[in-house]
């Protein structure tokens, strides 16, 4: 097994209750002992339920989480898709605080404190860090890697959705000259999780029991069996960079559409996963929600205030 080389402090940029996969990328996180998850930051839509969300996935895994409500509007100014689902099976979401510090100021500030410290892995429209960089282009040298999930690259693809929901958003952020790895639909739809899969989940605790009742529900709207877990597939990239094959560097450009193309170039700071190992992908994805699920001590943690 090749991990990464050393422990890695993130912040974890989603847009958490629509597709249940940023529910299992979190608990993924939470469970993978070489990532610190330094907070959460929330995106697209109602980006306050979103946080209350992930905060109870938090209290679920026995940690207590930073989250950061973000941005709402696409800077495309397209309209926010909201299946309408979002929270519905989790009791009491009001009583989970969050922080008052507003997503992109928390991005800014804390990238500021930790030049070349942190990676941030951003899964959902890249809204946040757009507007961060919009604010202070110092953003871009203060990541120290930026790992996306987004994006469709062979010829004809259709728009995926996290590009085509910003597109503006999008070509902001793949042109800033972040060092970046992306991860595309024709990577992430290499392996799928089954029921034998959603059966080792829902056996992982308090917090599989929730992920596996918002997996069937996920299953239940699309009338299916089975989901893709695309953002913890870009979660691995980080985390188990031997399962993949990438690239050499290149630029991506980005459609008014949100169609994306991957050019090599020798200058570019951007590298395509271009293949994955399915089963050891999907068995390294249970393990680590199984991990989260047993339970940690929580942190105390100084809160900033809270919403």
């Amino acid at each position: 097994m090749n991990q990464m080389q050393q422990p890695r402090t993130l912040i974890f940029d989603t847009d958490i209750g629509s597709d249940v996969d940023d529910a299992m990328a979190l608990a993924q996180i939470i469970g993978t002992p070489e990532l610190h998850l330094h907070s959460v930051t929330t995106v697209y839509g109602d980006t306050l339920l979103r946080a209350k969300i992930a905060r109870r996935y938090g209290v679920l895994a026995r940690q207590d989480l930073a989250v950061h409500a973000g941005q709402s509007i696409p800077l495309s100014g397209r309209e926010v898709w909201w299946p309408g689902h979002e929270g519905s099976l989790h009791e009491g979401l009001d009583r989970e605080i969050v922080e008052e510090r507003p997503a992109v100021e928390h991005l800014i500030a804390t990238l500021q404190a930790h030049p070349g410290e942190i990676d941030v892995v951003a899964v959902g429209p890249l809204t946040n860090i757009a507007e961060a960089l919009g604010r202070e282009p110092r953003v871009a040298t203060w990541m120290r890697h930026l790992w996306i999930m987004g994006g469709s690259f062979p010829a004809g693809s259709k728009a995926e959705h996290n590009f085509r929901s910003d597109a503006v958003a999008a070509r902001t952020v793949l042109s800033a000259g972040i060092p970046t790895t992306v991860t595309g639909l024709d990577v992430t739809r290499q392996l799928g999780i089954d029921q034998a899969g959603l059966d080792l989940i829902g056996a992982a605790g308090a917090l599989g029991a929730a992920l596996q009742a918002d997996i069937q529900q996920w299953w239940e709207f699309w009338q299916q069996e089975w989901n893709v877990p695309h953002d913890p597939v870009a979660v691995l990239t980080l985390s188990r960079p031997d399962l993949f094959t990438l690239t050499e560097p290149g630029v991506v450009e980005i459609s008014a559409e949100g169609h994306s193309t991957f050019t090599p170039d020798d200058a570019g700071t951007i590298r395509l996963a271009l293949t994955v190992d399915g089963n050891g992908a999907a068995a390294a994805i249970i393990e680590a929600i199984q991990r989260a699920g047993a339970g940690n001590p929580v942190v105390a943690r100084t809160p900033t205030g809270g919403r």
